[in-house]
C-alpha cells in the first residue's frame, strides 16, 4: 500500500505532459518510416511509439537498421524541434507556482539530454528545474524504476512522497514500480481512456490539478 505521507516532490515526463511535442514527435517518426517503408504508416500506426525508447521502437520494426533509423529520426526532429513544439495551457504557470511555493520538482524522461534542454529553454521552462534525468543518463529506461529513483536521489526525496506525472503508461508504470505515487494527463495524444487502464492514482485535465492533488496531500 502506498503511504498517505505528504508530497513535496513532483517528477514530470516532458514530452506530451510539460511540452507539446505530439507533431513534432509523429512527423518524425513518419519522416522516418516514410524514408524505409514509403507510404506504410500513419498518423495513427505511429501513436503507439509515443512512450517507449526510439531503440525499443526501431529495433522491433527493423533490427538491422536501429543506429541508422535512430539517426534518421533525430536529424530531422532537432531541425523541426523549434516549428513544432508548443506549450501546453497552465503549465508554464504551475511549474512556477510549485517551485515558488518550496515543491522539489525534476524531470524523467526517455529523450537525450541535449533535446531536453532545446525543449525546457524554448519553452521557459528551463530556470524551474534543478534535476533532469534524460536517456543518456541511465542504463535502463522507464517503466524500469531506475530513472526516477536517480532523480530522487537527486533531489533528496523518497519515493512515498513523491508523485510521477506523465502521458504514457510508461511514466505510469515506472511510478509504481518506483513506488511514487502517478499522476496521468488527461490530455494525451493517446488519450485519457487508454491512459486509464494503466490505473494512476490521478487523472489531471489540466496541469493545474497538480496544485490541489499536493496541497490536500498536506492535510
Amino acid at each position: 500500500m502506498k503511504s498517505t505521507k505528504a508530497i513535496d516532490t513532483i517528477l514530470f515526463d516532458l514530452d506530451g505532459t510539460l511540452i507539446d511535442t505530439n507533431d513534432l514527435i509523429i512527423n518524425s517518426f513518419l519522416h522516418t518510416f516514410d524514408r524505409y517503408y514509403p507510404n506504410k504508416y500513419k498518423r495513427d500506426d505511429v501513436l503507439p511509439f509515443m512512450g517507449p525508447t526510439l531503440r525499443e521502437t526501431f529495433g522491433s520494426i527493423n533490427p538491422d537498421n536501429v543506429e541508422e533509423m535512430i539517426r534518421t529520426y533525430r536529424t530531422f526532429n532537432l531541425a523541426n524541434h523549434d516549428l513544432l513544439v508548443k506549450e501546453f495551457n497552465g503549465v508554464f504557470e504551475t511549474v512556477r507556482t510549485l517551485k515558488e511555493s518550496g515543491y522539489k520538482i525534476g524531470i524523467v524522461t526517455t529523450k537525450m539530454h541535449d533535446v531536453v534542454i532545446k525543449g525546457l529553454k524554448l519553452s521557459k521552462l528551463d530556470q524551474y528545474f534543478d534535476v533532469i534525468v534524460a536517456l543518456d543518463h541511465v542504463t535502463n529506461a522507464k517503466p524500469d524504476p531506475e530513472p526516477i529513483m536517480l532523480a530522487l536521489e537527486q533531489l533528496g526525496s523518497k519515493p512515498e512522497t513523491a508523485i510521477m506525472v506523465g502521458d504514457s503508461y510508461h511514466d505510469i508504470l515506472a511510478g509504481k514500480n518506483a513506488g511514487t505515487k502517478t499522476a496521468g494527463v488527461a490530455w494525451s495524444a493517446k488519450g485519457r481512456e487508454y491512459l486509464e487502464k494503466f490505473e494512476p492514482d490521478f487523472m489531471l485535465e489540466s496541469m493545474a490539478d497538480i496544485l490541489d492533488i499536493v496541497e490536500a496531500s498536506q492535510q
